[in-house]
């Protein structure tokens, strides 16, 4: 089930909201202009390519689409690798989203499977959104936000573009987000 844990910017060790309820979680996120949605979870295979991943999400993708303009779309998928080879290449994937960055386009992201955490930071708080498989997550164009995958990335997401470009970050220079609890952390504590 989808978690949302909201902190002060200035400290993560003061939850002001900790919640698993679908409607406490719409709200707060509604009301920093994120949306938050469900699909049903339809089976994929093991390791789905990107197609095979559209194919079995074809409708909701249309629709999405259709409401909001885009004209990429993509699968990605991570599943978990005994080897060094893939340890390190999901370490670096991790770690290019760890801190925080906007983008001149919106994000929107659905998880097929498993899981991650967008931290939304507007406001002066820091919005934890713990995406599981069904989760659909819009941030609005120019949010401060980062992205944790884990330190064992098992995922597999749609994701929506209205450019060819793809996935384009605006670093910030000072980020707040190695100050916050991991994934990892979040996760072992639920």
């Amino acid at each position: 089930m989808t978690l949302l844990t909201v902190w002060p910017d200035t400290d993560p060790a003061t939850v002001l909201t900790r919640t698993e309820d679908p409607a406490e979680i719409t709200a707060v996120l509604s009301g920093i202009g994120v949306r938050l949605t469900r699909w049903t979870v339809v089976d994929l295979p093991a390791k789905p390519t990107s197609d095979e991943v559209l194919a079995a999400y074809r409708a909701e993708v249309d629709a999405v689409i259709a409401a909001e303009g885009y004209i990429h779309v993509d699968a990605v998928s991570m599943t978990p690798e005994d080897t060094p080879q893939w340890r390190e290449q999901a370490a670096a994937a991790r770690q290019k989203f760890l801190s925080e960055h906007t983008h001149d386009d919106d994000e929107d992201r659905y998880f097929a499977r498993g899981s991650g955490i967008f931290y939304l930071h507007v406001d002066g708080k820091v919005h934890a959104v713990l995406c599981e498989a069904g989760d659909l997550l819009s941030v609005p164009a120019k949010t401060t936000h980062w992205f944790d995958m884990g330190t064992t990335p098992d995922y597999v997401s749609i994701r929506f573009f209205h450019d060819d470009d793809g996935w384009v970050a605006s670093f910030l220079e000072e980020s707040v987000a190695h100050r916050f609890p991991t994934f990892d952390e979040i996760t072992a504590a639920r």
